[in-house]
């Protein structure tokens, strides 16, 4: 913090410049009220930056987060959000001690993209009424929610709203082109701010904001209601670890010498968590959009996060009078574009291009955001993208059987090892969506004495794929077959030892670290047997 305390502070005014109309907007939007969203920013911003495990990361009220905290609010009030959010920082806590952070990355590029895109569908289907200038409709869906604020309008149409909603919207969508690194979302609403107070328009505004943070109060907590928060204090912890871990990597992908610690940024998350609800905060997450105009502005540590935070405190203090006149409807406006902006079409199409499977992946994950909420999605996304891997996986899995080197022997014996002896070389994964197929084919085996099975290729072996190898073996067997196993690998030595097979072949003598050895104990086996019998049968002289 103290190399380039310079380029820190700048860069901490400019996300803070940025953050206010979006911490006011998603307030209102949560259902608790733009004093939430900016009390949120400011204790969740300091707490994460300062405890969290990126240097660059800038925390808040987040759009994706709101999606999840209307119903919520609809269904519990906001003491259920409050207790959500504390229960959700506990989650937290116990995940980054748990050192679930290395997973996040597990999570494949079109259950992100799906995601991103079913998020910022959600967030522009809620700022429909307060754009349209009408009061909230009842529901739990936004779809049906925006329809029917719709509807009002059309029957009592509000241009004004309307007005300054799209003229807001276009401002920050325009000159994100022209000229990004200047904050016009702030500019837009703060002239949208001044003309509602000199026209004057009729449109609801922010209306009066606390000067400072209220007292610590546990109040909002009533423990017989936690057991039945839980379910939502899961989803909410859940989105908190995915969105911020995701931001993180986003923010070292923009530098060149930044790397964060995924435990660590849930433990920051997980006491700004803990801590928020105790000044009538929302829950907070990580921001992507915050954080990468963080990195943009040339921020170096975290003096520039806290300095974000510090700036929204001030603004606070010194300007919560100004705030007030902030038509609701500008704010509407700010998420629209917001909204607009978090779609990168060509990604999109890129995705979309790639493969069918990833395509309908991110498709079904965008439409499951839409039609249920953001963890069912994302619960949705990678259930589908993990069947597809696995059948992927699985088709790759082959057993082939492969000719013997029966070196110099002389035709008739070559002939006679090609009948009574075969090989299978076995490639790829051994597990269980490739299970069945391979003990199909093994079964079709007939018409030989020795049966070797070349497992160097195999690349892993699950408790499905060990017990499937074990059963092939023993009906081979059960047919009068020797079954031989060469080039076992270590790393699977284990899995197959745990269900007794590798032992059981080790003390018969049928396991052998190469394929050559193998078959030279197979020449022995059907010498021993007299299978090996050439021309000169009538003497009695095996080959």
């Amino acid at each position: 913090m103290r190399r380039q305390p310079g380029r820190d502070l700048v860069a901490g005014l400019t996300v803070a410049v940025v953050a206010l109309p979006l911490a006011l907007g998603f307030g209102v939007a949560s259902g608790l009220g733009a004093a939430a969203g900016l009390a949120t920013a400011i204790v969740a911003g300091a707490l994460a930056a300062f405890f969290g495990g990126s240097n660059l990361q800038v925390s808040g009220p987040t759009g994706a987060m709101t999606v999840v905290l209307v119903p919520i609010v609809a269904r519990y009030g906001p003491g259920g959000v409050l207790t959500v959010g504390l229960l959700a920082g506990v989650v937290l806590v116990a995940l980054a001690f748990a050192r679930a952070g290395r997973y996040v990355r597990y999570v494949p590029v079109p259950v992100v993209e799906g995601f991103t895109v079913g998020i910022a569908a959600v967030i522009f289907l809620q700022q429909v009424p307060a754009a349209l200038g009408v009061p909230t409709p009842p529901g739990e869906k936004v779809v049906v929610v925006a329809g029917r604020a719709l509807a009002d309008f059309a029957g009592q149409p509000r241009w004004p709203a309307l007005g300054l909603a799209v003229a807001v919207a276009g401002v920050l969508l325009a000159g994100a082109r022209w000229r990004p690194t200047v904050p016009f979302s702030l500019v837009a609403v703060g002239l949208a701010a001044l003309a509602a107070r000199v026209l004057p328009l009729d449109v609801a505004t922010v209306g009066e904001l606390p000067t400072t943070l209220p007292a610590p109060s546990l109040a909002f907590l009533d423990p017989g209601a936690v057991p039945t928060l839980l379910t939502s204090a899961l989803a909410v912890a859940a989105l908190a670890a995915l969105e911020s871990l995701l931001s993180a990597t986003v923010a070292d992908g923009m530098t060149v010498n930044q790397r964060h610690d995924p435990d660590r940024e849930l433990f920051g998350q997980g006491v700004a968590n803990l801590v928020t609800p105790l000044f009538g905060g929302v829950p907070a997450t990580a921001a992507i959009a915050r954080t990468a105009v963080n990195v943009r502005s040339g921020a170096r540590s975290r003096l520039a996060a806290l300095t974000h935070a510090a700036a929204l405190a001030v603004i606070m203090l010194v300007a919560s009078p100004v705030v007030a006149y902030v038509p609701l409807a500008a704010l509407a406006g700010v998420l629209l574009a917001t909204a607009v902006r978090m779609v990168e079409v060509g990604s999109l199409a890129a995705l979309a291009r790639s493969t069918r499977s990833d395509a309908l992946v991110m498709t079904l994950t965008a439409l499951a955001t839409l039609a249920f909420d953001l963890v069912v999605a994302v619960g949705i996304g990678l259930v589908l993208a993990g069947a597809l891997a696995i059948r992927r996986i699985a088709s790759v899995t082959r057993l082939e059987e492969v000719p013997l080197d029966v070196g110099d022997h002389r035709a008739e014996e070559a002939a006679l090892l090609r009948e009574h002896i075969v090989a299978y070389r076995v490639d790829g994964p051994l597990f269980f969506a490739a299970a069945h197929r391979f003990l199909l084919e093994l079964a079709d085996v007939a018409d030989v004495r020795v049966v070797i099975l070349r497992m160097s290729r195999v690349s892993t072996v699950d408790g499905t794929g060990a017990t499937v190898l074990r059963d092939a073996v023993e009906r081979l067997e059960h047919r009068g077959m020797l079954v031989l196993l060469s080039g076992v690998p270590r790393g699977l030595e284990r899995t197959l030892d745990a269900i007794g097979l590798l032992g059981r072949l080790r003390t018969a003598g049928r396991l052998f670290p190469d394929t050559p050895e193998a078959i030279e104990a197979a020449r022995a086996h059907l010498d021993r047997t007299g299978a090996l019998v050439g021309p000169a049968t009538a003497a009695g002289r095996p080959w």
